[in-house]
């Protein structure tokens, strides 16, 4: 069968790698075809555009760039028409996804959601476009099954989640020798900086993160840099003696690491997951800010924290995310009770996942569906 999977950003790049693997396992003669980046493409996915093009963040910024979106979605559906998928697979990016998924299925289209869109934590009103116009929606938190088909009678799969896939597929790692390729001082414990997969959000992070490397001098900084973007951005950040850089290499490093500083997104769960001590960054320009407050009804911003709907992760937000209260918290996860507690409530939240599948969990009910369809 022939299937189309559109992914916006890198952790739809990582999750769709892992969906086009399991879908080619489960269907021999899987025919391909997706918006995404390095990972589907090796996995076997024909690239028809990478995300790197669509990585727009914030609400100002997609407005600057309106141009160019209505490109990319008018390209797309052109696209999806010549391949003339069994099936079309949405990954997250929202904004984009259910536009194209209203003209899906318009068009007679079978149309799978693959991880929802946050609805249950801005713009809830989406629910009516999902149900007219998505016809599975594959959930991957344990609240959303609840939510959806509690709060809004409309049945989804809950699959679990994916990142515990790719976790458990990472191969083994020399610690000794990803220290040593990557100049990595062979005994300083590592602090990692995970500060986000776009410019606009490195540009917010970097600089007051790495303004705490003097005061932690026996640890080693390690930017986690983003396949998203090219080296030579960072370059200005790398003056520092004190500061390392890798690229596409954030799995290896969180799994050495002792304590990291996350700018909120996926990846606070994934520094979860492997039971790094974790401070949750974010800061947004002023007029996104503003608009987000008044739409985002949530208590907290991190994965983390609104699986286990209490505070695991401190989270230092917009005005918050200054040096002092970074520096604080750092020093809190570093040693003693603070670190203690974070690592336990960790073991809760695997456990709350559940087992590692999704991936192939998913992909098995997506051919199911196409062959009844």
């Amino acid at each position: 069968m022939k299937y189309y999977i559109i992914a916006g950003e890198a952790s739809g790049d990582l999750h769709g790698s892992n969906l086009i693997k399991a879908l080619k396992k489960q269907d021999s003669n899987a025919d391909i075809r997706c918006w995404g980046g390095d990972l589907m493409q090796q996995a076997g996915g024909t690239l028809a555009k990478h995300y790197k093009e669509l990585a727009f963040m914030g609400f100002l910024e997609v407005v600057l760039n309106l141009n160019v979106i209505f490109k990319n979605i008018k390209f797309c559906k052109q696209d999806i028409a010549a391949f003339n998928p069994d099936a079309i697979i949405f990954i997250d990016y929202s904004g984009f996804n259910l536009r194209i998924a209203k003209w899906a299925k318009e068009n007679n289209f079978l149309t799978n959601y693959y991880i929802s869109p946050q609805i249950w934590a801005s713009r809830e009103g989406r629910i009516e476009k999902i149900k007219a116009t998505v016809d599975h929606m594959y959930v991957i938190l344990p609240f959303e099954k609840e939510f959806y088909e509690k709060k809004h009678n409309y049945p989804v799969n809950f699959v679990g989640h994916p990142l515990l896939d790719a976790i458990d597929n990472r191969p083994k790692l020399n610690e000794a020798k990803f220290r040593s390729d990557n100049g990595i001082d062979q005994s300083k414990p590592i602090i990692a900086l995970l500060p986000g997969s776009r410019k606009q959000e490195v540009q917010k992070m970097l600089s007051l993160m790495l303004s705490l490397t003097n005061d932690f001098a026996e640890y080693e900084f390690v930017i986690a840099g983003a396949p998203s973007l090219d080296k030579e951005f960072y370059a200005t950040f790398l003056t520092n003696a004190n500061v390392k850089f890798i690229q596409n290499k954030t799995y290896e490093l969180l799994s050495i690491s002792t304590a990291a500083l996350v700018t909120s997104g996926t990846a606070t769960l994934e520094t979860a997951l492997f039971k790094v001590p974790q401070v949750v960054c974010y800061k947004a320009n002023w007029i996104s800010y503003q608009i987000a407050k008044r739409i985002i009804t949530l208590e907290y911003i991190s994965l983390v924290n609104l699986i286990m709907k209490k505070e695991v992760v401190k989270e230092l937000i917009q005005d918050d995310f200054t040096k002092q209260n970074l520096k604080k918290e750092l020093t809190l996860i570093l040693d003693g009770e603070a670190r203690s507690k974070q690592l336990a409530e960790y073991d809760e939240l695997i456990a709350k996942l559940g087992g590692s599948g999704a991936s192939a969990e998913a992909a098995s009910l997506i051919i199911a569906n196409a062959k009844i369809s």
